[in-house]
């Protein structure tokens, strides 16, 4: 039990409160529950089998995630449909430049799954300020045709650990070298800082980024693509794209170079 003692309504148990909103929103057809292998969508999962609710919990494969977490699906959670998409994301990525703030076409594939359903993800307030004001069952903004529950919007990191722990739910083995959040390697949302490291620790995915910008450079510039000036290669391409994150962080590459 996660017990939370609340102003209004005593003292409730947070995860009865989920299971009984899965039994209120079911939809004839089961929810689509968006699974990534991290530590919230382990918790979204287990509460749906916990409520006994119908559902089918889909991976969306996007190429990028590291073989830590891709093993740990693999093994434990073989009834997850995995979706694969129809292009090769590192094929994309040597035609189209690396992905970046402002051009997020890395995520098209894994924010496009469940086209009017009900999707069940594991979006909480306390990630970020943004996701603050979201809330618990909402339209997507992305694609109309279908709707999210938040299901654990509400509960904070540490009871997601204390009911992963409750619950003896095996988990990733990069949380326990320190990464809080597990997604694709290098995400360019992510500090300067977390790409340096990701790229030390999975040094063979930062080799296959600088190929593809590479691929990418060389492929644009005689097509006359506009890109910077100061961009005389793909490397260059590639160092602004591991050390400047578009909101003022910037690292000399000349300082920590990976790849030259």
């Amino acid at each position: 039990m996660l017990l939370e003692n609340t102003l209004w309504y005593g003292v409730v148990d947070k995860v009865q409160v989920a299971v009984d909103r899965l039994k209120q929103f079911e939809p004839e057809e089961g929810y689509w529950i968006a699974f990534s292998g991290g530590k919230d969508s382990m918790v979204i999962l287990d509460l749906a089998k916990k409520a006994g609710v119908k559902y089918e919990a889909h991976y969306r494969i996007g190429g990028f995630d590291p073989p830590e977490l891709v093993r740990f699906i693999n093994q434990h959670y073989h009834d997850v449909i995995k979706d694969y998409p129809k292009v090769s994301q590192w094929l994309v990525m040597s035609k189209r430049g690396p992905a970046n703030r402002r051009m997020r076409w890395c995520c098209d594939h894994k924010e496009s799954g469940g086209k009017g359903r009900l999707v069940v993800t594991g979006v909480r307030w306390e990630e970020s300020a943004r996701r603050g004001k979201r809330k618990m069952v909402e339209q997507c903004y992305r694609d109309n045709s279908k709707r999210l529950l938040n299901l654990i919007i509400d509960w904070t990191e540490q009871e997601v650990w204390q009911y992963i722990k409750q619950n003896n739910l095996p988990y990733c083995s990069l949380y326990d070298e320190g990464f809080t959040r597990i997604g694709c390697v290098m995400c360019p949302l992510t500090s300067v800082a977390n790409r340096i490291k990701e790229a030390e620790r999975w040094p063979a995915y930062a080799r296959n980024y600088l190929k593809m910008c590479e691929m990418a450079f060389d492929r644009k510039k005689p097509l006359g693509h506009k890109m910077p000036e100061e961009w005389k290669s793909g490397v260059d391409m590639y160092n602004w794209w591991v050390y400047d994150d578009g909101r003022g962080e910037k690292i000399d590459p000349n300082q920590t170079v990976i790849y030259e």
